[in-house]
């Protein structure tokens, strides 16, 4: 795995002494991503070399390798919006709730998830019911899964989940809860930020009414821009803000004033306005050229097999980590020991240059293909170093 990490580690400017474990928290802009922002600054610095083909090219692109990248055969089922709470207010706009009714989500989601579903509840009078995570010392996971699936009833409208936690990538299993929301006639809405990019995913396996993604995480793209696909449930539903550039004929600059209902078809209705950024959209799309070209199957690969020796050491020390079959290789929860001083651990891991996150009491470890051993190697001697510091290993 060493020649494969160096050769994909060249393809960043990534200092040589950084340890950056951190994709989780915001990819590095690749050199060819930094390239594509670059042309596209010194093309806005004269705007009459940007034609009516510029407006539109570069989106139907994004859609065209966001759709093969999550195997969807259709892009213009792919929406360009900025946010992941973007889409789901979209989603919350075009879903029907009402009193009485369940809207299932898991304990600590992304908070932009967690607050507009919270909205949606209140102002339908239904219940947004929050599945806890277990305090099981077994397989926290497992038990969690579990519970999530007994969540799920025929009071059930509408279940969104992750398909990693954001805070310590514990998974959650797609297909079973995905299967078992069809089954109550619910909705079930998949958040792949921390997912999509590093792991294979299938909409036609996994068959979500709707999946969003923020573009700057594993999609290796730009902060302020993402992709959103939207299945046959959201055909013919209302955006949240009536776009110009969504409606049909609006390649016609010379007709824009002749006003028309119709939009352009799929999921373009849901496009944010003045999605042709001509500086972050050609960005985006070089990131999703090179995620294809690399594919996500070989990201999962490469990180697995060096978090998985990784988190054998972190055991060793006494960590707490979830069992293979519930976690990813590209995003890593590493529970410390008791006693270990996290904000000197902090400190230390920052004079080391180990870049990682600490999140719901977690450490939060994100490599990706420019990560190598050594990287890792970094990581556990710090943590190593926390631990025999800890009150409770000098005793």
């Amino acid at each position: 795995m060493e020649p494969q990490a160096d050769s994909y580690r060249s393809l960043f400017s990534l200092p040589a002494e950084s340890h950056y474990l951190n994709c989780a928290y915001m990819a590095p802009a690749s050199k060819r991503v930094a390239a594509a922002g670059r042309r596209a600054i010194e093309r806005v610095e004269a705007p009459a070399r940007l034609g009516v083909a510029d407006f539109f090219e570069p989106a139907a692109q994004v859609r065209r390798l966001f759709a093969e990248i999550i195997g969807a055969p259709d892009p213009e089922r792919v929406a360009i919006v900025p946010s992941v709470s973007y889409a789901m207010a979209t989603i919350a706009r075009n879903t029907p709730l009402a009193a009485g009714q369940v809207v299932v989500v898991v304990e600590e989601q992304f908070p932009s998830v967690a607050y507009t579903w919270r909205r949606a509840c209140r102002e339908a009078g239904a219940t947004l019911r929050t599945v806890a995570a277990p305090n099981d010392a077994g397989s926290r996971a497992e038990a969690w899964n579990a519970a999530l699936l007994d969540a799920i009833d025929e009071r059930t409208a509408l279940v969104v989940i992750p398909e990693l936690h954001w805070t310590d990538g514990l998974r959650f299993d797609l297909d079973a809860v995905g299967a078992r929301a069809r089954a109550a006639g619910a909705r079930f809405v998949v958040d792949g930020t921390q997912s999509v990019g590093a792991l294979p995913f299938d909409v036609g396996r996994t068959r979500p009414d709707a999946l969003a993604c923020a573009g700057y995480k594993w999609l290796t793209g730009p902060y302020s821009l993402g992709v959103a696909w939207y299945g046959p449930a959201f055909d013919g539903g209302t955006p949240l803000e009536e776009n110009w550039i969504t409606r049909a004929g609006s390649d016609r600059f010379n007709e824009l004033v002749n006003y028309r209902d119709d939009y352009r078809p799929g999921a373009i209705r849901y496009d944010v306005g003045e999605r042709s950024n001509f500086i972050l959209l050609p960005m985006l799309e070089a990131a999703l050229e090179q995620v294809r070209e690399w594919r996500p199957a070989t990201v999962a690969a490469h990180t697995r097999a060096l978090t998985a020796a990784a988190a054998a050491r972190l055991r060793e020390l006494g960590c707490r980590i979830e069992d293979e079959r519930w976690r990813a290789g590209h995003l890593l929860g590493v529970r410390l020991p008791p006693g270990v001083d996290v904000e000197q651990l902090g400190r230390s891991l920052a004079a080391r240059q180990v870049s990682v996150s600490l999140r719901g009491g977690a450490i939060r470890v994100a490599p990706h293909l420019y990560t190598d051993a050594g990287d890792l190697d970094a990581l556990v001697d710090v943590v190593a170093g926390a631990v025999r510091a800890a009150p409770a290993a000098r005793h």
